[in-house]
C-alpha cells in the first residue's frame, strides 16, 4: 500500500515538473530572441562604422583595430569581436529553437556553458501548465519514464524480498 501512494507521489512530481519544462524552453526562446535581436543590432552598427570608413566589412575594421598601436582601440576591438563571437552562438540557437523538437531545445538550453543563461530565464519564470499537446505528450511520457527509473529500485527490492520470504 505505501509502495503505491510513494509511486503515485513520485509520478504526481515527475508529471509537475515535466509540465514545466516546455514552458521553460518557451521562456527561453524569448530571452534568447532579446539577446539575439539587440547583438545583431550591434553588430549592425559594426557594419555601418566598417562601410563608412571604407573598410569591407567590420571582421576586417576589429583585424585591423587589433593590431593598432593604441590600447584601447586593440581593447575596443577584443570587445568587438567577442560580440561578433556571441553573435554566431546566438544564431546557432535560434536555428535550434526555429527547427529543432523539444529535445533539442532542452539540451541547447541545458548545455554546461550556458547555465548562466537559464539561471537568469528561471529568474522570471512563473509555473504553469503547457496548452499545446505536444507539451502534454512530452510532459506525460517523460514523468512515465522518471516515475520508472526512480521505482525501478523499490520494485526490484520488493520482489527480492518477496522471494526471499517464501
Amino acid at each position: 500500500m505505501i509502495g503505491r501512494l510513494l509511486d503515485k507521489l513520485v509520478f504526481g512530481v515527475a508529471l509537475i515538473v515535466a509540465l514545466q519544462m516546455p514552458l521553460l524552453v518557451d521562456h527561453y526562446h524569448q530571452y534568447l530572441s532579446g539577446w539575439y535581436k539587440a547583438t545583431q543590432w550591434q553588430v549592425d552598427g559594426y557594419e555601418a562604422t566598417a562601410k563608412t570608413h571604407q573598410f569591407a566589412n567590420a571582421q576586417v575594421m576589429i583585424e585591423n583595430h587589433l593590431k593598432n598601436a593604441e590600447p584601447s582601440v586593440r581593447t575596443d576591438a577584443e570587445q568587438k569581436l567577442a560580440t561578433v563571437e556571441l553573435l554566431a552562438d546566438l544564431r546557432l540557437g535560434m536555428d535550434t529553437f526555429a527547427t529543432g523538437n523539444l529535445l533539442e531545445k532542452m539540451l541547447f538550453m541545458l548545455h554546461p556553458d550556458r547555465i548562466h543563461v537559464l539561471k537568469d530565464v528561471t529568474q522570471n519564470f512563473k509555473l504553469g501548465i503547457p496548452l499545446n499537446p505536444s507539451g502534454l505528450a512530452f510532459a506525460v511520457v517523460f514523468a512515465l519514464l522518471l516515475n520508472f527509473l526512480i521505482m525501478l529500485p523499490f520494485r526490484f527490492f520488493g520482489r527480492r524480498s518477496a522471494y526471499s520470504q517464501r
